[in-house]
């Protein structure tokens, strides 16, 4: 196998730092990549609570490696197989249904999950932290590609992310730069060859 070029990890390192209870939510592929900002929360002296959420139960992985650094683990599943039945947008039912108050959360996933969440926990007034995953270019900021709108202020995600305020992004903007690339997104998938999984289309983040 070759591949001709891999540029990253971009950007910043996400802050861990002793907040006290943080929430971590993983979506679809998320549910990987928020698994080292967890442990590491942990290994700070935080209480970690850990969200994963899918359409159905058969797609959670990584499920007894998250048992190990949560002090308390949350599913999600669109077809109510497993835990809450629905969609992240059940968080603040969610939160009020803990121990104790929620001083942050970290959310790693698709950006409709990213939304979802920053929607949810704004009116509960607490700080959200999410991984914009634009497509990145050139990794300088120079191409804009994966420029957002962060409150007043324009942000590139390959420079000054990946990880923003999510209650300051402007994910209307984001969505629609999104669509942008759409077709350059999916002819990679059909021209590969791969062999395609039965579910690789209907299992995705967004419905």
């Amino acid at each position: 196998m070759e591949l001709p070029t891999v540029v990253g990890p971009l950007g910043n390192a996400t802050e861990i730092e002793k907040y006290g209870t943080v929430l971590c939510v993983g979506g679809c592929y998320g549910i990987g990549s928020i698994f080292p900002i967890a442990r590491a929360l942990k290994q700070a002296g935080n209480k970690v609570i850990t969200l994963i959420e899918a359409r159905s139960s058969y797609l959670f992985y990584w499920e007894e490696r998250y048992k190990e650094i949560s002090d308390q683990f949350v599913h999600i599943t669109r077809d109510g197989t497993k835990g809450y039945k629905g969609h992240v947008d059940r968080l603040p039912e969610i939160i009020k249904s803990l121990d104790e108050p929620v001083d942050r959360v970290i959310v790693n996933g698709c950006t409709y999950c990213l939304k979802r969440v920053s929607d949810a926990t704004r009116p509960l007034e607490i700080p959200t932290w999410v991984s914009l995953n634009p497509i990145m270019i050139d990794g300088t900021g120079m191409c804009g590609v994966c420029r957002v709108s962060v409150g007043s202020e324009t942000r590139f995600a390959c420079v000054h992310g990946p990880d923003f305020d999510g209650h300051e992004v402007n994910w209307e903007e984001l969505l629609q730069r999104r669509k942008t690339y759409m077709p350059e997104e999916v002819v990679p998938l059909r021209t590969s060859k791969s062999e395609e999984h039965p579910h690789q289309h209907r299992e995705g983040c967004h419905g």
